[in-house]
């Protein structure tokens, strides 16, 4: 039997997801949450096979909790669930560990396909979202106006960056490149003022424009 957390702001919502579930036999939902905070306590307490991660919490929580639950429990599977979106939100999601995005506007099969998905082959990309990812690709590459501001980043700077936007905490990235969380954590401040840019969201994004993330 798969065990499901259900994670959203929304009381009613998570009402409906769980009867929907719940029809299911192969399915059990174990607990609910309405927060980020909830999730990453529940998670850790339950150790749920999947989260249903609905975006209806502010998106800068579900994002962090989705990165703390999956650092520290990474076979958990997270799906996201969220209203029609963006590229960006969608980004941000799989870069925090999420590997499966449905959105609220798709039928009720498409989420059952989505957890039966991210059990067996590891990932979900329902229609909208990876219709968001092929226009991604279909775009012509063009210059960029902070090429600039690229090139004045060292070599180092550069690499933190990229471990940054592809979600590792400041030890693991001192773990891979042999240097101090310490001394990461400056290496982040420095990139923050060269940038312009004060957020770990912002600087993820500036790293996926100019192809230094896998995303």
């Amino acid at each position: 039997m798969t065990r499901i957390l259900l994670l959203g702001g929304h009381e009613l919502c998570r009402a409906g997801f769980r009867a929907l579930l719940q029809s299911y036999a192969e399915f059990e939902v174990i607990e609910e949450g309405a927060s980020g905070h909830a999730a990453i306590g529940l998670a850790k307490k339950l150790s749920p096979n999947v989260i249903l991660m609905d975006m209806a919490i502010p998106d800068a929580e579900a994002i962090e909790a989705t990165r703390e639950i999956h650092g520290a429990q990474p076979d958990i599977r997270i799906i996201v669930v969220s209203a029609p979106t963006s590229r960006q939100h969608l980004f941000d999601a799989f870069q925090a560990g999420a590997v499966g995005f449905v959105s609220k506007d798709s039928a009720a099969p498409e989420l059952l396909a989505a957890i039966h998905s991210v059990l067996t082959s590891g990932t979900y990309l329902g229609p909208s979202a990876a219709h968001l990812v092929l226009d991604r690709y279909r775009q012509p590459v063009q210059a960029h106006p902070e090429s600039g501001e690229l090139d004045a980043l060292s070599k180092r700077e550069r690499e933190v960056l990229k471990f940054l936007a592809d979600g590792y905490s400041s030890a693991a990235i001192g773990k891979a490149v042999h240097i101090s969380p310490r001394t990461v954590d400056a290496h982040r401040q420095n990139l923050m003022k060269k940038l312009d840019i004060y957020s770990v969201a912002g600087l993820t994004r500036f790293a996926i424009r100019h192809g230094l993330s896998l995303i």
